[in-house]
């Protein structure tokens, strides 16, 4: 056993080394008897600009009894809110016992295709995952030349290619969920070319330089324990009869299973489509719509450090922000020191994403300023009409930016809230060129409705700094999916088709890396329940 401090602080300038012994003293102990300390949680609290700290939650074993430290604790330090601690142990079921006829399948290879390969792969049930796009490293040129002017490639882009849309997202890990599952996603990415500091920081960050290593790990590893990947092979079809899976219809050929996971993600629009036409079960789902505000870096550190140079010991500030009205408005996907990428996967449209790498050294800031969009705002009862919208602002959008231009339609912040189109030059860190435009014309009234009452708040909470130098871009139209697919809680089929299951952002039940890859990690555990692993 051992006990958990909360509240811990330490300056931003003091070094790590001293943790143990501010412990101590929290303690009233002499430092020789904390025998171990593990951080739990790490965050900064910036609230007081003269007074910028690291507050930290603690394990920590001492050699006196923990009831006893806990106790005394209780009086003479309460802030630290001590208590015997225990950590929940992460733990697999046992296999099941109904027989698999072949190999199970998983279309997709984002996070959540990713976990739910790797549990069942190592369990021997050696898993066949699909992918349409390109192995990460091919992927990678894909998406150069398509910043650098080139042509968008429908099967690999920013959406589509191994690693999924979280690949060159900006590497966020944060999470809503907490437990074992949790801890075992974020320690299985440590271990696969990721790094220690993202089991315990309060917003966990990779880049996306980095993510293309740990996506390739992950692949290698489910390899070596008897998975298969094969790339360039879109699912087209699936087969049902008698209301049950019998195998999957390719771009490569027909592949016979009864468990088919679908981790397609939330773009994959010509997937939702066919199980439409299929007559799988389909809801409408509110989704994020919004756009992308962009300020210089030295705005957001200013604001957030102060006057003090801070950004040199702690790397660019980043903020998360909130305005409220008609409905709220909200900071989504911040990258600190980042760039506004083409979030597109088909010829055709435009929407905008953001981007940062490990050091978020880029003298640019953005996030996306989003407003969620319900069932209500789509126009139409059809289970599509969420995904119809999406298309209609992203259509709206390429016309503006000049037919396979891609070029960003961009606006002062100031400007968009006046309703008139800007003029100049508009600095920003989109690559392929931008086009002035009003940004009101290219959005929903509801989301023009919502940023219009949202951004002056915001600003003025932020006493001027947060729209003085802002330039909005966008749309952003791919914050989340329109679709859920209804599945069973338990068993994680989806209602009238047996050996379907949908899971992460796609089906409408993750929101992020981590929570994808969760639902993939709880997906193989479901299907291990209730199967028993391939004889090799």
């Amino acid at each position: 056993m051992s006990i958990r401090l909360a509240n811990v602080r330490m300056h931003v300038e003091e070094p790590e080394a001293v943790l143990p012994f501010r412990v101590a003293k929290a303690l009233g102990t002499p430092r020789d008897q904390v025998l171990s300390l593990r951080i739990l949680r790490k965050s900064l609290d910036a609230r007081d600009k003269r007074d910028i700290a690291f507050v930290y939650t603690l394990e920590v074993q001492t050699a006196e009894a923990d009831e006893v430290v806990v106790e005394r604790l209780r009086t003479s330090a309460p802030w630290a809110r001590p208590e015997i601690y225990h950590e929940p142990p992460f733990e697999m079921p046992d296999p099941g016992e109904r027989p698999l006829s072949s190999r199970p399948v998983i279309v997709g290879t984002g996070p959540a295709g990713l976990f739910a390969g790797l549990f069942l792969a190592e369990r021997g049930y050696r898993p066949l995952l699909l992918e349409r796009g390109k192995p990460v490293r091919e992927r990678i040129g894909d998406v150069r030349s398509l910043e650098a002017g080139g042509p968008i490639d429908p099967e690999s882009n920013y959406l589509f290619g191994e690693g999924g849309a979280g690949t060159f997202s900006d590497g966020k890990l944060t999470c809503r969920l907490a437990g074992p599952d949790v801890r075992r996603v974020l320690e299985v990415l440590a271990e696969s070319k990721g790094k220690p500091s993202i089991l315990y920081e309060h917003r966990p960050h990779l880049g996306s330089n980095r993510l293309p290593a740990v996506v390739k790990a992950l692949r290698q590893r489910i390899e070596r324990a008897g998975g298969e990947f094969r790339f360039g092979c879109r699912m087209e079809d699936l087969d049902i009869r008698d209301g049950a899976i019998v195998g999957v219809q390719t771009s490569s050929g027909t592949i016979a299973t009864s468990v088919v996971i679908l981790a397609a993600g939330h773009s994959a629009r010509d997937t939702f489509e066919m199980l439409h036409r299929r007559g799988v079960p389909l809801e409408q789902k509110p989704f994020q719509f919004g756009v992308r505000i962009e300020q210089p870096q030295e705005v957001v550190n200013r604001a957030q450090y102060g006057p003090s140079p801070l950004e040199n010991l702690l790397g660019a500030a980043d903020y998360s922000v909130i305005g409220h009205g008609s409905r709220d408005v909200f900071s989504f996907c911040m990258c600190a020191g980042g760039q506004v990428i083409p979030s597109v996967s088909e010829p055709g449209y435009f929407s905008t994403n953001g981007m940062s790498l490990s050091k978020r050294n880029s003298p640019w800031a953005n996030s996306g300023m989003m407003v969620t969009l319900g069932p209500e705002d789509f126009g139409s009862p059809h289970v599509l009409a969420g995904m119809w919208l999406q298309r209609h602002y992203e259509k709206k959008a390429y016309e503006t930016g000049g037919r396979d231009q891609y070029l960003c339609p961009i606006q002062r912040a100031e400007d968009f809230l006046r309703g008139r189109r800007s003029r100049g030059e508009l600095p920003t860190s989109y690559q392929r060129g931008v086009t002035p435009t009003d940004l009101n014309l290219l959005l929903p009234t509801a989301a023009v409705t919502a940023l219009r009452e949202g951004l002056p708040q915001i600003d003025r909470k932020w006493r001027g700094a947060f729209l003085r130098e802002a330039v909005l871009v966008g749309p952003e139209a791919r914050g989340s999916s329109p679709i859920r697919i209804p599945r069973d809680r338990d068993s994680f089929e989806t209602r009238g088709v047996a050996g379907l299951y949908p899971i992460g952002e796609g089906a409408g039940y993750a929101g992020g890396i981590v929570s994808a890859a969760v639902d993939g990690l709880r997906c193989a555990k479901a299907i291990i329940r209730a199967y028993a692993p391939l004889e090799r």
